[in-house]
């Protein structure tokens, strides 16, 4: 099968499924200029679904990018939700506020720009509430420590998606030294950890479609 025909499917699954959103494309248009890693329009929509299914109040995404999965989540919070978005680059947290705010998201979500490992340290000075759904899609490399810090602010029985485990199939090569593939066998060892300790259940998603080929894990808190 071809990347090709992979899209077309996701194409024609969309175009039934998840039809043109105005307000989406408008935050794909500001972000053209920033890396097109956002997930596509049905992986968008398996996590609305996922959050919908568990009730979620409260989310924590690492990684806001442009704001296309921050979007997706918040439009899936009841009224009284809250997402919390943590952002590196100050340029993809303006041009994510912004499309938060053409979305009328602005008032339900915070996007805190700084380095996420510190800026996860400061959640957790803040004694902030437990959240019912992380979404990790940041830097791989950093993932084994962003699965630490999802363990301990996700409340038990809440899920943690982390985005680009498959990577290609690249995360088979045990001898690779791309950080991006070594913290993905990181983070897979130390959820595989988890699972042994009866902390979670896991599984993974191999995806392919208009973004390659690549993967979700997916966990439950006990």
């Amino acid at each position: 099968m071809s990347t090709e025909t992979w899209s077309a499917v996701d194409a024609w699954f969309a175009e039934r499924l998840r039809p043109r959103d105005e307000l989406l494309a408008g935050a794909v248009a500001a972000g053209a200029a920033l890396p097109q890693i956002q997930v596509s329009d049905l992986q968008g929509g398996f996590l609305a679904v996922l959050a919908r299914a568990i009730g979620a109040r409260r989310i924590l995404e690492i990684g806001t990018l442009f704001g296309f999965s921050t979007i997706v989540l918040a439009r899936a919070l009841p009224e009284d939700g809250h997402l919390t978005s943590l952002e590196a680059s100050a340029e993809h947290a303006r041009v994510a506020r912004g499309n938060l705010e053409l979305a009328g998201l602005a008032d339900r979500v915070e996007v805190r720009l700084g380095r996420a490992l510190d800026s996860l340290d400061r959640l957790a000075d803040e004694q902030v509430e437990p959240y019912d759904l992380v979404f990790v899609d940041a830097d791989k490399r950093h993932n084994p420590q962003y699965w630490a810090w999802a363990l301990r602010l996700t409340r038990p029985g809440g899920v943690v998606v982390v985005d680009n485990v498959v990577r290609d199939g690249r995360v088979l090569d045990a001898a690779s030294t791309d950080p991006d593939v070594v913290g993905t066998r990181e983070l897979t060892d130390a959820v595989a950890r988890a699972v042994s300790d009866g902390k979670v259940v896991a599984t993974v998603l191999q995806t392919v479609g208009s973004k390659g080929w690549d993967g979700f894990l997916v966990a439950t808190l006990s």
